[in-house]
This record gives C-alpha cells, structure tokens and sequence, in this order.
C-alpha cells in the first residue's frame, strides 16, 4: 500500500526583537518615503479636503449671495473734477440747503426719466432748454423788427406768467400732476427744478420787469443779453471750465469770457446794424452818441466839444461796457435767485446807469 505524501508545514518568520539592551523605547519601525509627513501636515491635508467637500462650497456661495452689493462709485477725472454726472442716491435729498451746495449745472440724474435715457443730448448738454434760450432772443429781433413796442409786448408776458407760475404751484401741491408734468415737459427742465420753481417763470418775471420799466432799447438788448450771453456762459463754462480758475461755485473765467464776448457782438449787432435798418425810437436812450458829464468836463479842463464821442467809436465804448454788464450779471449771486431774473434786471440797471451818465 502507498504511503501518503506529508506535506511540511509553513515555516513562520517571526520578525526581529530589539536586543534587551536597547530597551522598547529606542525601537522605531521602519519608515517608508510617504510616510514623512507629521502629524500637522497630516491635519493641514484633512482640512483642506474638508474646504473642498460640496458642503463647504454651498456654504461659501451662500455666503457670497447674501452679503448685499455695494454701489458702484462715480469714476471721476484724473484731476478730481465731476464726470458731469451725480449718482441718483444725491438726488434723494429734498431739503432746500442741498440745492444751494451744488452748482446749478449739472444737476442729479435721477429724477427726470428722460434724462436718463439722453445723459448726454438732455442732462449734461441741455440741448432743448439752450435752444429755447436761444430762440427767445430771435423772437424779440422778429418783433422788433416788424415795429411792435414793448408796451404791448410786457402784458402778454404778464398774461403768460400768471398761468404758468400757477401750474407750477399746483403741481407742487399734487404730487400726480407733478409726474405728468415732467413726463411732458422734463426735456425743458433741470432736475433741481422737480423741487423747486421752474426756470420759465423767472426768465418772464425778468424779462416783463426790464420791458415794462426801462427804455426800449436797453429793455430789447436786455432779454439778448438774457438770451444769448446766458447760454453762451453755461456751455462754454461745460466744456473748458475745468481748465481755467472758478470763480464761484458753478461759474467759471472760461464761461464769463464768453458771456462777455458774446454780450460785446449782441450789442454791436443791436446798435450797429438792427437799430440803422429799421430805425431808432424817440424812447431810446443812445443815439449813437456819447457825453462825459459837465462837472467831469470841468474838473479835467475841456472845453466845448471835447469828451464827445460818436460814430464806431461810441458804438465800441456801449459794446465794450454791455459785455462787462453782462458778464457780471451772469456771475454774480443774489440771495441764490435764478439767473434768468438776475442777468436782465442787472444788465438793465448798468447799461440804464451808463446811459443816462453819458448820453
């Protein structure tokens, strides 16, 4: 009979002990290269895993959605002059004192929603309101070219002004009519004026004041100066204001240079050329000709003739002095009244002054 095969049994390889003199304390097992990390980098790896779990993300977007965000901030020019726009938030404030701390020119954007949409044609520019500044001056040419006299013409302006200025009193009481109001008529108007009076009123109260109370021909060339001088002063003083030095707030030596230059080619235009073609008036208080005072005559010694100045040069000396008028009616504040009172009735009353020194 065959014997069966023994098969031997596994040998087992105990590992090494430590020899009794090393102690347990000074055995370490052997380290492998992955394993040289300590424990701190060991946490660090677990931590940043943990940054990267979904819940972590859910979590730093929610955080990231409910921190509110914060309002864009108006850019400004490298010399820290306005971009020509103000934020809407500036426009919230409805005390009276917030008007008076900002110019006049540009005003909020925000309130009118049309100027919204045209910032630069309606808002910054004011091209409609310039151009019925402008076409009034036209219209009193027209008028007095046809020969009507001031006398009938200050009525009718008091007839508009009385209806107008009670249009804007009621939507000033009606908040409903106010938003109709601007809807209509916004492009005409400057944001400060949603608040306050509008500008219309005080450019007929102006305009009725220097044609119901002075001479024809300075109340005439009054409203020009108010026509023309004004629109010249707000747009050049847009354009280059920044570049020359400010005179008072919203008014610049670029816009006053050409309120008055353009004061001297209204004047010459009016008494060069309008008044010749169609003729002066017995109500006028220049007739081409010039007079130094006889106390003054004396005191500088001239006799008879002398001091009298006629022809060009008369006409260059009231050209002269009716850009200086309207230059410093356009820059000079009165208890804050708009400018479209102030500029006719100063230029009135200087160019009315001159006159009747030296005429």
């Amino acid at each position: 009979m065959a014997q069966k095969s023994v098969i031997p049994p596994t040998p087992q390889v105990s590992a090494p002990t430590p020899a009794p003199s090393e102690g347990q304390e000074s055995y370490f097992a052997p380290i492998s290269g992955s394993g040289t990390k300590d424990n701190t980098s060991f946490a660090e790896d677990r931590a940043r895993a943990r940054s990267r779990s979904p819940k972590s993300i859910i979590t730093s977007t929610a955080q990231a959605v409910s921190q509110p965000k914060q309002p864009p901030s108006v850019p400004s020019q490298p010399n820290g002059a306005p971009n020509g726009h103000l934020s809407p938030s500036s426009a919230a404030s409805s005390t009276s004192s917030y008007w008076r701390t900002i110019s006049r020119s540009p005003s909020p954007l925000g309130l009118i929603p049309i100027h919204r949409s045209f910032r630069s044609f309606i808002h910054r520019h004011e091209i409609p309101r310039k151009a019925l500044h402008l076409s009034i001056g036209f219209f009193t040419l027209n008028l007095y070219s046809r020969g009507v006299s001031t006398q009938s013409i200050h009525p009718w302006l008091l007839g508009a002004l009385i209806p107008i200025a009670s249009t804007d009193y009621l939507r000033h009481t009606f908040p409903a009519f106010n938003r109709f109001y601007i809807r209509v008529l916004g492009a005409l108007m400057r944001e400060s004026e949603v608040e306050g009076w509008n500008g219309v009123i005080w450019y007929l109260l102006g305009a009725w004041t220097v044609l119901r109370f002075l001479p024809k021909d300075v109340g005439v060339m009054s409203v020009l100066l108010l026509s023309w001088c004004d629109t010249a002063a707000s747009t050049v003083g847009r354009l280059y204001g920044r570049y020359t030095p400010r005179i008072r707030k919203g008014k610049s030596l670029a816009g006053s240079a050409a309120a008055m230059g353009v004061g001297i080619l209204t004047a010459g235009l009016f008494w060069g050329w309008v008044v010749p073609r169609y003729g002066f008036d017995e109500a006028f208080m220049f007739h081409g000709v010039l007079r130094v005072p006889g106390m003054m005559k004396e005191m500088l010694g001239w006799n008879g003739d002398e001091g009298t100045l006629g022809g060009w040069a008369a006409l260059g000396v009231v050209s002269l002095w009716s850009g200086i008028v309207a230059s410093a009616s356009e820059v000079v504040d009165i208890f804050g009244w708009d400018d479209n009172l102030t500029i006719p009735v100063l230029s009135g009353i200087g160019l009315w002054g001159f006159f009747k020194v030296f005429c």
